[in-house]
């Protein structure tokens, strides 16, 4: 299948050299790329991790790191 994709002018530079220093082309770059990101969004350990924040300007200081570690994950704290 074909398809375009609009890619960032720098990304795309990056990609390009990244893929001739492991002697590979861009399109196996990408391809190796996507099939690793479609397999960590279907594994069912991934869990959803939110780092705990005061307006989104740091770790709140009255928190214990116990309390920041359940809150990252959800957990009752």
């Amino acid at each position: 299948m074909k398809t375009t994709i609009d890619i960032p002018d720098a990304l795309a530079a990056e990609a390009k050299a990244a893929a001739r220093r492991s002697g590979a082309t861009l399109r196996e770059l990408v391809l190796s790329g996507l099939r690793a990101e479609v397999a960590r969004r279907q594994r069912s350990d991934v869990v959803d991790f939110h780092f705990p924040t005061v307006a989104g300007e740091g770790l709140g200081a009255d928190l214990a790191p116990e309390e920041a570690v359940a809150r990252s994950y959800g957990l009752p704290s």
